[in-house]
This record gives structure tokens, C-alpha cells and sequence, in this order.
């Protein structure tokens, strides 16, 4: 393993990589800024502007759509991969994203929300991964201590669109309604799509090839393929023979599914080597962690937003507060925390615990958040809860976040095995995938069980994994490093 003792700051990282982390403030923006009020368009009635659909129906879209964005990226990787570059991949993704949020902003009811968020799903798919992938690439050749760093201002960005978003369109739903919040998230898009253009040209020449080019009859088979897919999953949709309660189910497994066989795929490729083989390996046991660790999180998207639409109380005098702003708060936490946070691993260099310990430091957090939410809702049984306890629980769950998720980006980037670099990215993605399906069907459980057995088992699940994986910090550790 290389090693580095010089601090690393953020003066040290390269123009590009603050190009790219700029194009995912605004695409984040336009992501969180609808994920923040999706919920609640979903749960609140029809007179209040939204769509009335139940809990547990809404927890399995929310979860679903969240996990089916993230399965996307193994189609996006594939494609920046064989078909077209990472550069104008990202740059189609945008536009069709935009295109998405304006379905979803103009047109009303069931038609405008399926294609909305079909548009998005597909769009982020292609944008995300590889926008990854590019800065990957900007910081080939770097340290652990270097790349992390980089990874964690690059993530900081994510969390500053993350926080800015839902404070925008949260603002604009409460006073106006949801259409508006959603056109808002349109526009933030195409501040995305206007700073990435501008930042093309400081790309790296890698980011205008495709490694692997696929021959055009190959394509045009495949291209088939997908079409005959769609087809069946619109008639599916369209003759409802999938129930919105099962949607988040479905996801899960099939994110299992894609997860098994890639790691199958480069555990026995004679293409990867012995050593890069072994990596994978140690990185298998943090893939499932990082899935769990983003359902117990997304749950402000599930079990929270439920919580607080049925049981929190908003009102702050005369104004009521956006319900999209309590679960902004959690990537609030998460921006104020990442530039000490990364200040301290850089200036530690090899010193500093690796990536397996700062999973577990996670884990173990987040499950002491849902500690507090478990007090807070014994302390105020069958009342209104205030909403400054909420927010509290917000905090501690969300400034927890900079102990995995720049992690897992910079780890996917470093270890891959040659001959799948870009799809090791885009198996990373799919944590985000396993925790976005996982909080839909956390929330539905939420919505039929008791509070202290339900926070019970979450509190239990992030404390003994994390715990589980500060033991086992070193074997890991120089499992994932191995010939490097």
C-alpha cells in the first residue's frame, strides 16, 4: 500500500474535481429537492394537494424509486463503458433528468408522477456513475489519504445540494404547493447541465473515450432487448399488476440479484487477478454493510416522513414549518461535519483508521440516532412530538453519513479490478440502491408495528454491524489493499 504523511488540504485538489463536484451540487439539488416533498406529495390528501395514496403504498414507491435510481447506474456504467463516452454521458443524463422534473411539474396526478419519475430514474442512471467515474480519473495516481479527501469535498457538494435542494422546493411546496417545488427542481437541473458544459473542456482526455467500444450489430441486439423490457414493465404498470405496496420488495431483490452476479462475475473472470480478486472479496462484506447502513438513513424518506406527517407537530406560532426541511437537516449535519472531519484524515495520512473502521463508526452513530428517536417517542406516548428532538435525531443520523458514503465512492474508484473499473463504480452505486429499496420496507414495517419494537431492531442492526465490522477492521483492511 502507498503510503503518505504529508497533510492533504483542500488547496491540493485539482480544479477539475471542484468542476465536477459543482455539476452534483445542482443535480443534487434537483434529486433532494424532490426526494424531500415525494413523500409527502404521496401521503397528503387530496385537498392538501397531494395524492392520498396510504403509508404503506407510499413507502413502497418512495423506496422503490430511490432504489430503482441507483440500479440504473449499472446500465449508466455499462454505457459510458461500451457505448459512450463518460464525458457526453454524463451531459444526456442531465437533459433527460430535466426533462423528468418538468413531467412531474406539468403534468397532474398518477400520468405526470409515473413518467416523472421514470425520466429521472433513467437520466440519473446515466449521469451519476460516471460523473464518478471522470473523477476518478482527475485523481488517478493519488494516496489513500489524497483520494479521500478529494472524495469527501466531491461528497460534500452531493450534501450541499442535498441540503439546499429540499430547503428550496420545501419553501416554495409549503406556500405554493407541490407542482411549483417541482419545477424548482427542474430549474436547479438545468443549473446543473449549465455548469457542466462550461467544465467539459478541463476534463481529462480519458473522460472522451470509451474503453471498450461494443460492435453495432451487439448494440443494436441489445438495443432490442431493452425495448421488449420496457414494453413489458409498462404493461405490467399499466394493467396494475404489481400493487405500489410490493414495488419496494421488487427492487430489493432485484438489486441482490444484479449485486450477486457481479461479484460472481469478477470473482471468477480469469481476467482479474489473484490479488484483485482478493480485494473484491473484503469488499463484499462493506457492500452489504453500506446497503444497510443507507436503509437505516433513507428512512427520512420513509419511516420519518411518515412519522412526522402523522405525528409531529410543524407549527411555530402562526407559520407551519415545510416538512421538507426536517429531513433536510440530516444532510445539513452531513455537509457541517465532512470538512473537519476530512481535515483530520488528511493530516493523519496512513495513521488514521481505514475504510472498514469508518463503516462501523457510521453504523454504530446512526443506531445511536434512532436511540433518541426511541426516547423521544416513549417520552411523548400517543401527543404530538415537538419538533426540536425531530431535528436533534436528524443531526446525529445525518453528520454520521461522512463515515461511509465518500468512503465507499473512493474505495469503488481504487480498488476495481482492471478489467472492471467502471463497473465496480457502478456496484458501489448499488448500496445506495440496497438502502433506498431497504427504507421502503422499513417504512412499510413501521406502518404496522409498535415504536419500541420497531426502533428496537433498527438500533440493533446499525450497532451490532458496525460493531461487527470495528472488529474485523484489519483483516479487511488488508484484504482490500492487496498488491496495491
Amino acid at each position: 500500500m502507498q503510503t503518505e504523511t504529508r497533510a492533504v488540504s483542500v488547496h491540493h485538489l485539482p480544479r477539475t474535481v471542484w468542476g465536477m463536484a459543482f455539476t452534483e451540487l445542482w443535480e443534487r439539488f434537483s434529486f433532494y429537492g424532490l426526494q424531500g416533498i415525494l413523500s409527502f406529495y404521496l401521503l397528503y390528501s387530496l385537498v392538501d394537494g397531494g395524492l392520498e395514496l396510504g403509508p404503506a403504498a407510499a413507502a413502497g414507491i418512495v423506496g422503490a424509486y430511490g432504489g430503482a435510481v441507483y440500479l440504473a447506474q449499472l446500465l449508466g456504467a455499462w454505457l459510458g463503458e461500451r457505448v459512450m463516452s463518460p464525458k457526453w454521458m454524463v451531459f444526456w443524463g442531465g437533459v433527460i433528468i430535466t426533462l423528468g422534473h418538468v413531467a412531474l411539474a406539468a403534468l397532474p396526478g398518477i400520468p405526470g408522477l409515473t413518467a416523472g419519475l421514470l425520466l429521472i430514474v433513467l437520466g440519473t442512471g446515466t449521469l451519476k456513475t460516471n460523473i464518478t467515474a471522470i473523477v476518478g480519473l482527475v485523481l488517478a495516481g493519488r494516496t489513500e489519504a489524497q483520494r479521500d479527501v478529494g472524495f469527501a469535498y466531491f461528497y460534500m457538494s452531493i450534501n450541499v445540494g442535498a441540503v439546499v435542494g429540499p430547503l428550496s422546493t420545501g419553501f416554495v411546496q409549503n406556500e405554493w404547493g407541490f407542482h411549483w417545488g417541482f419545477g424548482l427542481a427542474a430549474v436547479g437541473m438545468l443549473a446543473a447541465l449549465v455548469q457542466y458544459v462550461f467544465s467539459m473542456r478541463r476534463l481529462p482526455e480519458e473522460a472522451s473515450l470509451v474503453p471498450r467500444p461494443i460492435s453495432g450489430g451487439r448494440l443494436l441486439g441489445i438495443g432490442g432487448f431493452a425495448l421488449l423490457v420496457v414494453v413489458a414493465l409498462g404493461a405490467v404498470w399499466a394493467f396494475e399488476l404489481v400493487r405500489a405496496e410490493q414495488l419496494a420488495g421488487i427492487v430489493t431483490a432485484a438489486v441482490l440479484i444484479a449485486a450477486a452476479c457481479y461479484f460472481v462475475m469478477m470473482l471468477t473472470s480469469r481476467k482479474v487477478t489473484a490479488d484483485e480478486k482478493r480485494r473484491v472479496g473484503a469488499y463484499l462484506p462493506l457492500f452489504l454493510a453500506a446497503g444497510i447502513y443507507f436503509g437505516l438513513l433513507f428512512q427520512q424518506f420513509t419511516t420519518i416522513s411518515i412519522l412526522i406527517a402523522e405525528r409531529v407537530d410543524l407549527r411555530i406560532g402562526e407559520w407551519s414549518f415545510p416538512v421538507a426541511w426536517i429531513t433536510m437537516i440530516s444532510q445539513l449535519a452531513a455537509v457541517v461535519v465532512t470538512p473537519l472531519i476530512a481535515q483530520i484524515w488528511g493530516k493523519s495520512g496512513t495513521r488514521g483508521p481505514g475504510a472498514p473502521a469508518k463503516f462501523g463508526i457510521g453504523l454504530i452513530q446512526i443506531g445511536l440516532a434512532y436511540v433518541l428517536m426511541l426516547v423521544v417517542l416513549q417520552v411523548f406516548p400517543g401527543a404530538a412530538v415537538p419538533l426540536l428532538p425531530i431535528i436533534v435525531v436528524m443531526i446525529v443520523a445525518g453528520s454520521s453519513e461522512v463515515f461511509v458514503g465518500p468512503i465507499s465512492l473512493s474505495l469503488s474508484t481504487r480498488i476495481g479490478p482492471e478489467a472492471f473499473k467502471s463497473q465496480l463504480v457502478g456496484l458501489n452505486f448499488l448500496t445506495l440502491a440496497l438502502g433506498s429499496s431497504f427504507s421502503g420496507l422499513l417504512g412499510q414495517l413501521f406502518s404496522i408495528t409498535d415504536d419500541v419494537t420497531y426502533f428496537l431492531l433498527v438500533i440493533a442492526i446499525g450497532v451490532v454491524l458496525g460493531g461487527a465490522l470495528w472488529l474485523a477492521r484489519k483483516p479487511l483492511q488488508r484484504g482490500l489493499f492487496a498488491g496495491l
